[in-house]
Order: C-alpha cells, then sequence, then structure tokens
C-alpha cells in the first residue's frame, strides 16, 4: 500500500501542472478548465471503481488476486503516462482507475483477515499499514513532483511507475506470509 500511494500521489502531483504546461515544456498545454476535469473525473473514478473492483473480488477472484492484479494495471498505466501519445496518456489514466479499483479496497481487506476478531494486535497492524501510507503519500509529491519539475514530467510518471513496480515485486514476493 505504500508504494501504491507513492505511485498515486506522485502522478497527482504531477497531472495538473502536466496538463497545463505549454507543450513546448512538455506538457500538454490544456486550458485550466480542462485540466480541472481531466483531473476531477480521474479522481472521482479512482474512488468509485473501489465498488466494482471490490465486487469483483468478493465474487471472482478473491482479494489476493485482486490486489494482484490491481497493482499490475497501475504500473501498467504509469508507464502509459510516460508516452508521447495523447491517446496513450489517457488510457494509462483508465489503467490507473482500474488497478486502483482493484486494490484500493481489497488492501484493507487483507490486513483486516491477518488477524482474529478481538485480537489486540490487530490493532497494531492496521496503525503500520497506515504508516506506509503515510510515508508513500509524504515521499511522492516531494520525489516526483521534483523529477517532474526539473528534468522532465514523464520521467516523473515514471518514478511513480518504478514505485508501484517495487510494490507489486514486494506483494508477489512476500505474499506467503499473509496467510
Amino acid at each position: 500500500e505504500m508504494w501504491e500511494r507513492f505511485s498515486y500521489y506522485g502522478m497527482r502531483a504531477l497531472l495538473i501542472l502536466y496538463l497545463t504546461a505549454k507543450v513546448r515544456d512538455g506538457g500538454l498545454g490544456f486550458a485550466d478548465s480542462k485540466a480541472g476535469a481531466v483531473y476531477g473525473l480521474y479522481t472521482a473514478m479512482a474512488y468509485l471503481m473501489c465498488l466494482g473492483g471490490g465486487w469483483i473480488a468478493d465474487l471472482f477472484i478473491g482479494q489476493r488476486r485482486a490486489v494482484l492484479y490491481g497493482a499490475l494495471l497501475i504500473t501498467a498505466g504509469e508507464f502509459c503516462l510516460m508516452a508521447p501519445s495523447q491517446s496513450v496518456f489517457y488510457m494509462g489514466l483508465v489503467l490507473l482507475v482500474l488497478g486502483t479499483g482493484f486494490l484500493k479496497g481489497n488492501v484493507s481487506t487483507i490486513v483486516g483477515q491477518l488477524y482474529a476478531k478481538g485480537d489486540a494486535r490487530r490493532d497494531s497492524g492496521f496503525s503500520i499499514f497506515y504508516m506506509g501510507i503515510n510515508i508513500g503519500a509524504f515521499l511522492s509529491p516531494i520525489l516526483c513532483g521534483y523529477i517532474g519539475e526539473h528534468y522532465s514530467w514523464r520521467l516523473g510518471f515514471g518514478l511513480c511507475g518504478i514505485g508501484m513496480l517495487l510494490g507489486m515485486i514486494q506483494y508477489a514476493l512476500s505474499g506467503r506470509w499473509l496467510g
């Protein structure tokens, strides 16, 4: 979850700036109103898709697979944002929305399932979980924002993708300890 939040908040830190930056500066040159609409639609859909991702996980694929598929979609989406094509950029946003829908709600469920009801360690487990979320959310705008503004927007998005790739690898390798 730390790496997913790193990816999410790093990309969000760059998104409006990238959308409104002049084309000669590597951005898309959108008007503020259009950039705000894209940003708002993206963020709203990312959270709304958690309903569908949870439903699919509950009925068909399970939470663990949903988190893995979500991580894969988010990683692919972040790397799509690096492409110089506007259509591939939009496809990347769609992949990010779908991936967040699979991952966001289901990863919290997995943490809750690690402990039996009434287990005193449950609160500590969620505290560690939320600490990871906060670390990712704190570091990503600083690192991805700096890379994006000082080097290249696309490299900033790439750093978000690398973070998510690390998270996906970590999840795949350590999943056996999740019960």
